[in-house]
């Protein structure tokens, strides 16, 4: 049986995404972010949890997309995917915050699956 989703659960599963804008002032911290609460929350709240994984899965797979961006600007083409993975995730994680506040876990495209979806 699913379980109702509280407005606790709601407001939890947003700062779960919007955390991840700490990644913008602080070193990983878009992954730390996300991270901190997830493992908080995660045991009372089966939305949380959800939104925990499904940001980190997505903000580990993007790290890895950058780095290889930053492999690849050393030949010069890697700067324009730069751009493109940092227009992709504000994108994301505005689309992602949106559909938290309505109750929903949003599904991050390509995503790599490294925390199993429940």
């Amino acid at each position: 049986m699913i379980e109702p989703v509280t407005k606790s659960d709601k407001d939890f599963g947003l700062l779960v995404y919007a955390s991840s804008f700490v990644g913008y002032l602080v070193p990983l911290g878009s992954i730390l972010g996300p991270l901190i609460i997830w493992l908080m929350k995660r045991e009372e709240s089966a939305f949380v949890d959800q939104c925990g994984r499904s940001c980190l899965n997505f903000k580990l797979s993007l790290l890895i997309y950058v780095i290889i961006s930053g492999v690849l600007a050393l030949v010069g083409i890697g700067f324009i995917f730069l751009a493109i993975l940092g227009i992709f995730d504000l994108v994301c994680t505005v689309l992602a915050i949106i559909k938290a506040s309505e109750g929903k876990v949003y599904k991050y495209p390509l995503t790599i699956k490294f925390i199993a979806m429940e």
